[in-house]
């Protein structure tokens, strides 16, 4: 069963630090990129982060450029996202993906990506 399984979410205060993991199952997915969305509640999904097949390069939204580092070992199937210096509107429910086709560069909207995970919350008080 080819699945994604994030962990690491949780609650913070603001100003704190989470690593969130996403382990996929299933088959190899070193040839294609990833990527972090998340949801907060009452908006639609958004773009995080995304990160080439290689992890030698990466994109991120502007909320988070600064604050969120996305990395990925492929030897171990593996992608993160460290999550620094979070804020109040960074409460969400994240999820990762893996994008439809190895030849999407650095993809940033949902639809180039073909299978998720079933999300992690992560919760950040004032």
């Amino acid at each position: 069963q080819v699945q994604l399984v994030e962990s690491g979410g949780g609650l913070v205060q603001a100003g704190g630090s989470l690593k969130l993991s996403c382990a996929a199952s299933g088959r190899t997915f070193s040839r294609y990129a990833m990527g972090w969305f998340r949801q907060a509640p009452g908006k639609e999904r958004e773009f995080v982060a995304t990160i080439t097949s290689s992890g030698r390069n990466t994109y991120y939204t502007e909320a988070v450029k600064g604050r969120f580092t996305i990395s990925r070992d492929n030897a171990k199937n593996t992608v993160y996202l460290q999550m620094n210096s979070l804020k109040p509107e960074d409460t969400a429910v994240y999820y990762c993906a893996v994008a439809g086709s190895s030849q999407s560069y650095l993809p940033r909207t949902n639809d180039l990506y073909d299978l998720w995970g079933q999300g992690t919350q992560v919760t950040v008080s004032s």
